[in-house]
Order: C-alpha cells, then sequence, then structure tokens
C-alpha cells in the first residue's frame, strides 16, 4: 500500500516508518518537523528514502494525498503540558485539522484513515477498568482534542472509508525524537542523570502503558486488517498487564538503574488524571496483534540508551528535549510563530 503517515519525523513515526517500510509498504511522510533539533542519536537509515512533505497538518491540501491507499495520523501536539499552552491553538492543530484531514482523504478516495487517538480520552476515570464503551473524562485540552477527533472521524465512516481510532496508552520506550515528558522514560531519566526516581505527583494515579514498538505495531495491524472487522472502531492500544500505579513504575525504575533511590518533588500531589484501561479487544479482534514488551523490559533498553548517549541531567530537562520549552524557544528565536507555523525566511 501506499500510506500518508503525518508526523513520521516524531516520537512514534521514526519507529512506525521503518516498520511500515519492512513490512514492504510504500511511505509518503507529511511533516512541519518542529523537533528537527531534537533528534537523539540518528534517525534510521531506511529514512532517507521517504519521500517527505514538509507541511504543517492545518495546511494539507487534496493533492498531497493523490494515489494515497491509507493515511496513519500521529501528527499534533503531542502532551498534555503542551496542549495547555494554547487551548485553542491545541483544538485546531489536534481536533480541527485533523477532522479536515479526513474529510479531504475520504474526498481524495483513501480508504483507510487510523487516528493516534489517546488513552487520555478517560482522564479522570478513578479505579474502575474502562474499555471503549466507557465514558470518557478529558481533564485536559489534549484530552479534549482528542475525543473532539474521535467523534468528527466516526461519522465520516461509509462503505468505501474505514476510519480506525487508537487509543495508545502512556507510551514509553527508546526512539531517535525521544519524548522525555513521558512518565517511565522521565524516571529512568532522572534516575541515570541524578541517582534519583524523581516522582512530581505523589504516584497514586493509575495509568496504562505502552511500548512505542507495540503502538507501532498496532497500527500495522489494524492497517492491513479487513474492513470489516475495524471500520468506525476504537482500540486501547496496551498491555493491560501494565496497568500500573505511578510508584509501581518508579520501584521498577528504582531495581533497574543501579544506585538510585526514591524522591518526591515538593508538595507532590495526587494527580487528576487516573484510569486503568482494558486492552483485551484490540488482540481479541485481531489475533496476530500481541504487544510484546514490559515496563521493565522498557526501562532496561531506555538505561542502555541513555548510556549509550551519554545524557546528563541539563540536556534532557533543557531546551533542546523538553517539548515546550523547545516550543517556547522556537517562539522567543522567531522560528515559529504564536500560531506555532513556520516564520518564512
Amino acid at each position: 500500500m501506499r500510506i500518508l503517515v503525518t508526523g513520521h519525523l516524531g516520537y512514534i513515526g521514526t519507529v512506525l516508518t521503518p516498520m511500515l517500510l519492512e513490512r514492504g509498504h510504500e511511505v509518503v511522510g507529511l511533516d512541519s518537523d518542529l523537533y528537527r533539533r531534537c533528534t537523539f542519536g540518528e534517525l534510521p537509515s531506511s529514512m532517507a528514502g521517504v519521500l517527505n512533505i514538509e507541511k504543517d497538518v492545518r495546511d494539507v491540501e487534496l493533492e498531497d494525498l493523490a494515489g494515497i491507499d491509507a493515511v496513519l495520523h500521529l501528527a499534533g501536539l503531542s502532551n498534555d503540558p503542551l496542549g495547555d499552552l494554547n487551548p485553542s491553538i491545541t483544538d485546531e492543530i489536534n481536533h480541527r485539522a485533523t477532522v479536515r484531514l479526513g474529510a479531504l482523504a475520504k474526498q481524495a478516495g483513501v480508504e483507510r484513515f487510523v487516528f493516534s487517538s489517546s488513552c487520555s480520552n478517560y482522564g479522570a476515570g478513578g479505579e474502575d477498568w474502562l474499555d471503549e464503551t466507557s465514558a470518557f473524562h478529558p481533564v485536559t485540552p489534549y484530552g479534549v482534542s482528542k475525543v473532539d477527533s474521535e467523534k468528527g472521524l466516526a461519522s465520516l465512516a461509509s462503505d468505501s472509508f474505514t476510519p480506525v481510532l487508537l487509543r495508545s496508552a502512556t507510551a514509553y520506550g527508546a526512539s531517535p525524537r525521544l519524548r522525555f515528558d513521558l512518565v517511565v522514560n522521565n524516571l529512568v531519566a532522572w534516575a541515570f542523570t541524578t541517582g534519583k526516581v524523581f516522582l512530581k505527583s505523589d504516584g497514586s494515579a493509575w495509568r496504562p502503558l505502552v511500548h512505542i514498538e507495540d503502538i507501532s505495531a498496532a497500527f500495522c495491524a489494524v492497517l492491513e486488517a479487513p474492513s470489516d472487522k475495524v471500520r468506525g472502531e476504537a482500540f486501547n492500544v496496551g498491555n493491560t498487564e501494565d496497568n500500573l500505579q505511578i510508584r509501581d513504575v518508579a520501584e521498577i525504575v528504582s531495581d533497574v538503574v543501579p544506585n538510585c533511590e526514591l524522591a518526591f518533588a515538593d508538595g507532590a500531589s495526587a494527580d487528576t488524571r487516573c484510569y486503568r484501561v482494558d486492552c483485551s479487544k484490540l488482540p481479541r479482534t485481531l489475533p496476530d496483534y500481541a504487544p510484546k514488551w514490559n515496563v521493565r523490559r522498557g526501562a532496561e533498553e531506555l538505561l542502555e540508551t541513555y548510556r549509550a548517549h551519554g545524557l546528563n541531567l541539563e540536556e534532557f530537562e533543557g531546551p533542546t528535549f523538553q517539548r515546550i520549552a523547545h516550543i517556547r524557544h522556537l517562539v522567543e528565536s522567531g522560528v515559529l510563530d504564536h500560531s506555532l507555523r513556520h516564520v518564512a525566511r
């Protein structure tokens, strides 16, 4: 298939794109490449031959979708603090541009549209187990944008157009465009660079967790599945066994990283984002899909990656790799305008 991957140069995209290429698909990328200055290591060599449409997702045109069989839509503002920076821009990029892209894809004759949604939709879900039929309780602009996008895309489903909604758990794992704001990645980084597993909350909140390779494999699975099995469906993506309280994650990290201790930020309190998610629907629907990672193995991978890179505290907490600080730096430097578009030079 000829596949358009939006956000192919991001945290998940730089892992998913090589996987698609290995499976024999032709990939076209579309990415404004906000994080080109944040590469952690090198991009996979296989990505050198991928056609890149360097464009803001808000500016996609019908001709960008010519000859495309499927769209895998990853692009967007990718975390809660970044979404909080300007909620109206978050809605513009994450919601309205997503639904517009879906409508254009349908108009262009694209057969399948796989959306990177989030378990953040469940938000303040509490300690009860949640599945794909559970109510949404988003607590951030980011979560709201994902809920609104799902509703808009689901309305586009037809016999000739198959939207699929992948609600990924909180991601972790090594990537050339590594995100240090994600809990497992962050805790291993703190432990490695300071000798402390540093919690910014009281650690009581529940969170489902999933490795980015398992997310990428889920995209491949629903991309290649028969349409009648996935059309208009939402799937939680993760390993049900890896629903953990944050303090449990901290204990795993402290066990994996030698000579570190657990520490709490001053005034640490409970996180309002708390949810436990049943992820059994996807492997039940598509038996060839099965998550391969767990948090302990992911922490070990991250530790090896940080060692190889020689990661230091200033690097991962500074404006190079901290997403919100990096975006603010680009705006202050005149690289981006206040709508987060690149400024013409």
